[in-house]
């Protein structure tokens, strides 16, 4: 794993010849070493056609890519920051709260209709997040920025979570999800969404969570 967590809010980074990240642009809080910063240009890993994908979906959060060899220190807006370490599965992840991550990882976009049909349509319109999502997938770590910290849940079969969709952060593993709605939920559990729905991940995965109902 390249990042050591300095606190809830900041994360180091190993840069190593050879290899490199992508870091979001004014990430950077500090550097030791020498490292270079370039603007990526070409949607990262995943190219031309990646950087398209993320621009019609609304995912066009601009990167750096990070080279050399030093140690990079990470962190923006002050918000937590949470480590997700991938071991070959894809996680899923809106681009705005991508701090940085290993450029081993694939880059891809994700309409979320597909998961889920229709109601995947609905969860982009009613959570103000695109329709489409970003992909990383394979071995590797990143790290993902949310408010008030943030809870990894175990999703397994026959056991779905359900969450707020305001508070939902990200997932990854074999998961489908669906927005569904339950009377008088909003009122009673749930604060963040502006309507009685719930963002259903069932499968075999995880999801993580953030202790606020407040975007990026």
């Amino acid at each position: 794993m390249p990042f050591r967590e300095i606190n809830s809010r900041m994360v180091e980074a190993q840069v190593i010849p050879g290899q490199r990240m992508f870091s979001q642009r004014g990430a950077m809080l500090a550097y030791r070493g020498d490292v270079t910063f370039t603007p990526n240009m070409a949607g990262g890993q995943g190219g031309v056609m990646s950087m398209l994908g993320r621009r019609v979906a609304g995912e066009a959060t601009p990167l750096m890519t990070v080279e050399g060899n030093g140690t990079v220190m990470f962190g923006h807006g002050g918000h937590h920051i949470q480590v997700i370490q991938l071991t070959g599965d894809t996680l899923f992840v809106e681009a705005d709260r991508l701090l940085a991550f290993d450029g081993t990882l694939q880059q891809g976009t994700m309409f979320m209709g597909s998961q889920g049909g229709v109601m995947g349509m609905v969860r982009g319109q009613v959570t103000g997040q695109g329709l489409f999502t970003t992909t990383l997938k394979g071995h590797g770590a990143v790290a993902v920025m949310a408010h008030g910290g943030v809870i990894e849940l175990p999703i397994t079969p026959g056991r779905p979570v359900h969450v707020d969709p305001q508070a939902y952060v990200a997932h990854h593993g074999d998961v489908r999800n669906k927005l569904s709605t339950a009377l008088g939920w909003r009122d009673m559990v749930g604060r963040g969404s502006g309507e009685a729905f719930q963002l259903e991940l069932s499968g075999s995965g995880a999801v993580y969570v953030q202790a606020s109902e407040e975007k990026l």
